[in-house]
């Protein structure tokens, strides 16, 4: 899509990061002037918290709920156009922008063109791009829960708690053990005494944890799977719940210098790529001291990419501001009825499964998410 009288500001990524910068953009950009793109690898928007609640059970049918359908008629209007296919490659042309190789052979020209990519999951969160491959799969890993009475989660961050929480509301009866390389559940980011306590909240309803530990190979030989230390765990099912990659493979195209080890994109403090100023990137694939819950920061990010994307268009006289990053935060669920939550105000605050439950565990959030991106 181009055109002679227009630019094309251009975001990769229908998630969390794109539909926030999709969302802001949308409130600034003049139409006369610009069109706005989105180019994602699904016909769908998945809402990752509602993931592993979906992939363990039937009930109420979350297949329609959490993956959400990116509609036509909201995305193909005016100034607006919805893409669906990969990126292959990013090709700059000079100073004024350049254009996108898409998988189904198209380009895609752009003024402005923001990362927003997202993440990469392995095993039951790795939901293919089409809707019917998606269903499939979903039905697959509920056969497999359903089936399995030994239960290995392996990484105790956010996915596998959650995951695990969900699989005890499937049946309290079926033996859930964690396996954590740190000390502590979770991460550094949050209070060692808060860590301790999700333990034994979590641990309250028979989930087991074994932490400071590691399992490198999921193979399960002769009933068990064996840890790095020696340990053998019992197990029919062994899943990697260990978060996911930046989708940032096609963002190689730009150089080798743009991208950290680890796979996140270089940027600068207005959220534009190191030595790329007229790209901009967004949500868990930025290389930035913060958790990567796109969910919760993409908001924030998206301001400011909408904000500069107006200063390098000289729609705006106003200065380039620069991302001063978010709290860190944490709402867990702890299936239907439970959870636990940190929050950074004052001493800092938490909630357990009574209040987790109302705010979020028992909805999930998908009716504020779906009204939020226009969903309803």
């Amino acid at each position: 899509m181009s055109s002679p009288s227009k630019q094309n500001i251009v975001i990769v990524g229908g998630g969390f990061a794109g539909l926030n910068a999709w969302k802001a953009l949308s409130a600034r950009l003049d139409a006369t002037q610009h069109n706005l793109v989105l180019v994602t690898s699904r016909p769908y928007f998945t809402y990752y918290p509602g993931t592993a609640r979906m992939v363990t059970t039937a009930e109420g049918k979350l297949e329609d709920v959490v993956l959400m359908p990116l509609s036509e008629a909201r995305y193909n209007t005016g100034n607006k156009k919805l893409i669906i296919a990969s990126v292959t490659s990013v090709v700059e042309q000079g100073s004024v922008g350049g254009y996108l190789d898409l998988d189904n052979g198209d380009k895609v020209d752009y003024s402005v063109l923001v990362l927003a990519s997202g993440t990469t999951y392995e095993g039951p969160f790795s939901i293919p791009d089409t809707k019917s491959g998606a269903v499939a799969f979903i039905t697959s890993w509920r056969e497999r829960f359903a089936k399995a009475n030994d239960i290995v989660l392996v990484g105790g961050g956010a996915v596998g708690l959650e995951l695990a929480g969900e699989i005890k509301d499937l049946s309290p009866s079926k033996n859930v053990t964690i396996v954590h390389g740190q000390a502590l559940l979770l991460n550094e980011s949050y209070p060692e005494s808060w860590r301790a306590s999700v333990a034994k909240s979590f641990g309250s309803r028979g989930i087991d944890f074994i932490l400071g530990d590691y399992v490198d190979d999921l193979e399960i030989k002769e009933g068990y799977v064996t840890t790095r230390s020696g340990k053998r765990i019992k197990a029919d099912l062994a899943v990697t719940t260990r978060g996911g990659r930046p989708s940032t493979k096609f963002v190689a195209s730009l150089g080798d210098d743009v991208l950290s080890a680890s796979g996140t994109v270089k940027i600068t403090p207005t959220l534009q790529v190191v030595g790329h100023p007229r790209i901009f990137a967004a949500g868990d694939i930025i290389e930035w001291k913060e958790q990567r819950q796109a969910g919760a920061k993409s908001p924030a990010h998206a301001l400011v990419i909408a904000h500069n994307t107006l200063v390098l268009l000289g729609a705006t006289k106003k200065a380039a501001i620069q991302y001063k990053g978010t709290k860190e935060l944490i709402l867990l669920v702890n299936g239907k009825n439970g959870g636990a939550g940190y929050f950074p105000i004052l001493w800092g605050v938490t909630i357990g499964n009574w209040l987790a439950s109302l705010i979020k565990s028992r909805s999930l959030l998908v009716g504020y998410t779906k009204k939020t991106f226009g969903f309803d």
